[in-house]
């Protein structure tokens, strides 16, 4: 049976419920929820003794339900003549004092402050189809009538899906009024029920309206947004602060309800934001292993990133996360990053901080009463000491933060807010082994509370940079290219002559390149580096290039003023280093390029030098190319 209008704009018209309500016979219809679903932020809005009214009742059961758990004083109307017989048969003998009258909200009989309560469940909505005139006209003398039967200190609870032209209307409507606006967040299409009624995917929305005794000259508004249902209200500076705050949770939403349904929805991500300051707390990313074969235990697992590691490749790309989940062996892994400025307990907390969002976002086909396991590196949150932080003129707000790595090492890195998950410099710091750094460990040890390890401890402010570490591939792969110097002793002579490197990024996000800024490749400025170079001498730069024209316009550039040209790509990266020389003729082959860098290293190895051993200079060039 198609119960369904033709057009939304019947849901306005007496004739639309007259017949619906012919067709559905005596089975309950009900709108955005059950009492159960319900009954919480009703209880938070109604008390027992007050006399409320329900407008557009239909055959919902909600009236009675209140009624029989002791909201007695309720009065119901309609505009179908078919549903008020029915609901006055059903409920004549068991509710004597519950009433029903056909009557229309837009003209009601009742005199002027006969409520404390005026509740609607879904009857906005159904009214409230477009924006036409006709439309919103009816719905101006239904809100009116409204805030003429209600007392001073009443509400209008209005249940709803919020949608956009409904929001506005509504708010827009009580706020000119000087009414306070709240909107509780009370159900979501995340309660994955199996019903006989179709789910809506939006969640849905209860709308409190407190009247409010008119003040003179007075333009006060208060809007407020509950996003839990007994979560405190958050006050909201504008109507349209509010919207936005009701269109992410409707977003959000309709993201769990895409995520449930299916997998594979490629990339996705989002942040759980602080529910009193509204900062970001959490940053998801659903990872989705299809290869997986589903068991009872590997359907979907959290794994909590340790502070400060949130840029490495395992988590921090696309690439590394699917390398993750696909070791970890579930069907859907979930990484979860903390954000710097925001404090946490421990590894408890944050579990039990995040079991029931986090569910929200679990695949259809789980087990019931499934325990999701939570994952870590080592089982700890890990360390981050933030030790300065300010802002530039040029890169706007940054912070330079101590973390601890995998190897129990701490670095030192300097972070850019505005690209938050990407190190822009980072040191490795080495281990203070001075007399007073010790007796400061044994003194920090005794302070140690029981459940404390040493390694809970901050990063020492004055712990001694490691000058031999380089921390990024593309970094290695330039002092590499140093080998292409025939004499690496040249290296330590004149360096100023023998080498130019550039590692510079642009600040212009709209440009295809993000390094160097395009001033770095022009004719004129390239000319200038080759006049401070030896006839012998090499120029690295880093280039950092997605748009593939600007790319070749980049290279061709390069080859006018330097004709031989090496180029050494980054695995995983966009990064790719070039090596540009003057003369053609000093082409190397592979072979020899490699002696080369091994002779390099020789060179830098020498006693009394720093060496970081954890790389060789021939293997940073194996894959060199000329270009």
């Amino acid at each position: 049976m198609n119960l369904l209008p033709k057009s939304s704009r019947e849901f306005g018209s007496a004739e639309y419920w007259e017949k619906f309500f012919q067709q559905r016979g005596k089975r309950a219809f009900e709108w955005y929820g059950s009492y159960l679903e319900l009954c919480g932020v009703l209880h938070k809005y109604m008390k027992p003794r007050e006399k409320v009214l329900v407008i557009g009742c239909g055959n919902s059961e909600l009236s009675e339900q209140l009624y029989d758990v002791g909201y007695l004083d309720i009065v119901n109307i309609d505009i179908s003549e078919v549903v008020i017989k029915q609901m006055k048969e059903r409920n004549a003998s068991r509710r004597p004092q519950m009433s029903f009258l056909k009557m229309d909200m837009t003209q009601m009989e009742f005199p002027d402050a006969s409520f404390q309560v005026v509740l609607d469940k879904g009857t906005l909505d159904a009214v409230l189809t477009d924006e036409e005139e006709k439309t919103l006209h009816q719905v101006d003398r239904m809100l009116a009538e409204v805030g003429r039967v209600l007392q001073v200190g009443g509400r209008y609870l209005c249940i709803s899906l919020a949608q956009a032209h409904i929001l506005k209307k509504a708010v827009g409507h009580f706020s000119r009024e000087g009414w306070m606006v709240r909107v509780h967040q009370v159900a979501s299409s995340q309660d994955r029920v199996l019903e006989a009624e179709p789910r809506f995917s939006l969640p849905v929305f209860a709308f409190i309206m407190t009247k409010f005794r008119p003040v003179p000259g007075s333009a006060l508004q208060i809007f407020e947004l509950c996003a839990q249902e007994q979560g405190k209200p958050m006050r909201l500076e504008s109507a349209e602060r509010l919207a936005e705050a009701v269109r992410e949770r409707q977003q959000y939403a309709w993201l769990c309800s895409q995520l449930y349904r299916k997998a594979g929805l490629g990339s996705v991500s989002l942040d759980l934001c602080d529910g009193d300051t509204g900062e970001p707390r959490y940053t998801l990313h659903v990872v989705d292993n299809p290869t997986v074969k589903p068991s009872r235990d590997n359907h979907f697992a959290i794994f909590i990133i340790p502070q400060g590691r949130e840029t490495e490749w395992l988590f921090g790309m696309e690439e590394g996360r699917k390398q993750l989940a696909a070791s970890a062996g579930f069907r859907r892994l979930i990484t979860v990053a903390l954000h710097r400025g925001q404090r946490y307990e421990g590894m408890d907390s944050i579990q039990a901080e995040l079991s029931a969002r986090v569910m929200e976002l679990a695949p259809a086909g789980m087990p019931a009463q499934q325990q999701v396991p939570f994952l870590s590196v080592g089982g700890d949150i890990g360390v981050r000491t933030v030790q300065h932080q300010g802002c530039s003129p040029l890169s706007g707000s940054y912070v330079v933060e101590d973390v601890q790595g995998d190897d129990k090492h701490y670095f030192r890195r300097l972070i850019f807010l505005s690209n938050r998950n990407v190190v822009q410099s980072e040191a490795r710091l080495l281990k203070d082994v001075s007399h007073r750094a010790q007796k400061k460990r044994k003194k920090d040890r005794k302070k140690l509370r029981a459940d404390d390890t040493p390694e809970d401890l901050p990063a020492a402010p004055g712990r001694p940079v490691d000058k031999t570490y380089l921390c990024c591939e593309h970094h290695k792969a330039m002092i590499a290219g140093l080998a292409l110097l025939r004499n690496p002793e040249l290296l330590l002579a004149r360096p100023h002559y023998n080498v130019v490197m550039f590692d510079v990024d642009s600040k212009d996000p709209t440009l295809g390149m993000s390094c160097p800024p395009p001033a770095f490749v022009d004719q004129p400025f390239l000319q200038k580096v080759k006049s401070i170079l030896t006839p012998e001498g090499v120029f690295i730069l880093n280039l950092v290039c997605r748009d593939l024209g600007l790319k070749d316009s980049v290279l061709t550039g390069l080859k006018a003023v330097f004709p031989l040209l090496y180029v050494r790509r980054i695995e995983g990266e966009v990064n790719e280093i070039l090596f540009c020389q003057l003369h053609p003729e000093q082409k190397l082959a592979m072979p020899e390029v490699l002696e080369m860098a091994q002779a390099l290293e020789q060179t830098l190895r020498k006693p009394g030098r720093g060496w970081d051993d954890t790389y060789v200079l021939s293997d940073m060039l194996k894959t060199v190319k000329i270009v």
